[in-house]
């Protein structure tokens, strides 16, 4: 009767998506080039919001299938994947002074306006991206974060915005969109970013004193408009803090500090340590450079010794160690480095023989396979390469220069998206709900569908493209709902006949629409079925999860 697949028309920008697809364990890249992918495709279009993967809908996530109903129509799963002070110049909250673009009670959304939705999008997108681990600062010292967290704004939603209030009568200031960062410390102020009339804005100045006894955190970006409406306040992944990066051996035991195959890595360069000269590896306009401004994320994949250099090549799992293969994609566009063999750095020296497990803000350098000493090096905003000069005193070490030397450290990612389906709302739109899995329980008329994720609430219900299903909140992790029947979809259908994809979203009771980036899929059934107790007689009996068992037929299977 059903299934999930990924629908691309309706996925989230997925900023760390790989491209190209993998096919099995292989993956297919352009080296230095980025005619294949024409990489101008995936960048910003002048004057709009619109993200690079909204341009094509190119997404390569991992999936599962299930089979139900009889055993063995495939269902194929795919996924995307602290209080903080009021800044200074957001005005205090009343819903009072917004005037008449707030109504006096909350409004459902309608099936009208979930069509509009489904037809037009018009989704606001916040996509926050930061480094895993933060190095404390001891005494007066600021050590800024490295490289410092990204806001990105994506979606024609924020535009929309401003035009509607505009409209209303709203002034360009109060119409202005307003941001804080900070690291969720009531002690330390939060620092403005200016994201009007761009996309992307970087905050340069946080930092984490000696002080601040925690070992990990959150960052938390506050947004509201310049008439004091509020938006909301988001999380970035859990950060952890060290004291400084390791030097003596590191060992897998410590493996939140160690550096998986398949994770996203940034690397970046520090002429004579000093902050100004930092310069990160990015992609743009189809080449590598330099870059002072962006950072980019790159996937690290692990390869066997023996691999060829070529379009396509085999991944493998675990971690990566010092003299190992390796192959850097750039997590936006795909275009990949040569094949590299990373190597441990200390005193300007590459050593040849270090083997131990890469460490998070290790200096290391990575010697170009095949190729007579030669490293990826950069030269002012240019990435070049070195040709290292052999050691004479130590023949296990070779002597490189400044721009060769990299310092790695791993990447992380959030992404929100959301819709005021009924126009403005009295409320923020945060807590924004994330769903990670879907799993199908029973089948026929008693088919429920299992969510999987987190910030679930009480107030959000399930919508099957523009038909809300009975929902049953079950904690902020998990939610039931009854699937539609295929009725509702196909007219006079008493059976699934043919595929019919719909994509599934959580609607809040004030209207609201939150995307999950996952599609559920009626898959055909053989005749009509004979009926039983339907499950919403179940979900109101509170017999819902007497079927959570039932689940026949399931197979694994990967969704490219």
């Amino acid at each position: 009767m059903g299934g999930l697949g990924y629908s691309e028309s309706s996925a989230p920008v997925d900023l760390s998506a790989p491209r190209p697809h993998l096919h099995t364990d292989r993956y297919s890249v352009d080296d230095w080039s980025g005619e294949k992918y024409n990489y101008g495709r995936y960048g910003m279009l002048p004057g709009s919001l619109t993200p690079p993967d909204k341009l094509n809908g190119d997404h390569c996530s991992p999936g599962l299938a299930l089979g139900h109903w009889g055993g063995g129509n495939p269902l194929a799963i795919s996924s995307m994947a602290g209080p903080m002070q009021t800044p200074p110049s957001s005005p205090p909250m009343s819903i009072e002074r917004f005037g008449s673009s707030y109504r006096g009670k909350e409004q459902r959304l309608t099936r009208e306006a979930m069509k509009k939705y489904l037809h037009d999008r018009g989704d606001m997108v916040v996509v926050m991206l930061h480094a895993k681990v933060a190095q404390k600062s001891y005494g007066n010292e600021k050590r800024f974060f490295c490289p410092p967290p990204c806001i990105y704004l994506y979606g024609d939603g924020w535009r929309r915005k401003k035009e509607e209030m505009q409209r209303a009568g709203e002034s360009e200031q109060g119409s202005q969109l307003c941001a804080f960062i900070g690291i969720g410390n009531s002690d330390q102020d939060m620092q403005q970013l200016d994201l009007n009339g761009k996309h992307y804005c970087a905050a340069k100045t946080l930092f984490i004193s000696d002080s601040d006894k925690r070992k990990h955190f959150l960052l938390s970006l506050k947004m509201f408009y310049g008439n004091g409406t509020d938006i909301g306040v988001f999380h970035s992944k859990r950060i952890k803090v060290i004291s400084k990066p390791s030097k003596k051996k590191q060992s897998l035991k410590n493996a939140d500090l160690c550096i998986a195959s398949g994770t996203k890595v940034a690397l970046f360069n520090r002429l004579r340590s000093q902050t100004v000269s930092t310069r990160y590896l990015h992609v743009e306009n189809g080449n590598f450079h330099a870059s002072s401004v962006q950072w980019g994320a790159f996937t690290i994949h692990l390869l066997d010794d023996n691999e060829s250099e070529s379009e396509e090549f085999t991944v493998r799992d675990g971690y990566i160690h010092y003299g190992s293969s390796v192959k850097l994609v750039c997590s936006i566009t795909g275009m990949a480095l040569p094949r590299l063999i990373i190597r441990k750095v200390d005193k300007q020296m590459a050593h040849l023989d270090a083997d131990d497990p890469v460490s998070q803000l290790h200096k290391c350098a990575f010697y170009m396979k095949d190729t007579d000493r030669m490293y990826l090096c950069l030269s002012q905003e240019k990435i070049i390469q070195f040709q290292a000069t052999p050691c004479p005193k130590e023949p296990n070490k070779e002597m490189l220069n400044d721009g060769a030397n990299w310092t790695i450290i791993s990447t992380d990612k959030v992404e929100y998206q959301f819709y005021e389906g009924m126009g403005p709302v009295r409320t923020p739109v945060t807590p924004v709900p994330v769903v990670h899995s879907l799993h199908l329980n029973g089948g026929g008329d008693v088919a429920m569908l299992e969510l999987t994720g987190e910030c679930f609430t009480p107030n959000l219900r399930v919508w099957f493209g523009d038909v809300e299903s009975e929902t049953m909140y079950r904690c902020q992790e998990s939610m039931l709902c009854v699937v539609p029947d295929i009725s509702q979809f196909r007219g006079g259908w008493s059976w699934v006949r043919q595929p019919t994809q719909v994509p599934v979203s959580l609607v809040r009771n004030d209207g609201i629409i939150y995307a999950t980036g996952l599609t559920f899929t009626y898959t055909p059934e053989p005749g009509p079925r004979n009926h039983c107790t339907t499950a919403d007689d179940i979900m109101r009996g509170g017999g819902g999860q007497q079927n959570l068992d039932y689940n026949p037929g399931t197979q694994i299977q990967h969704q490219m």
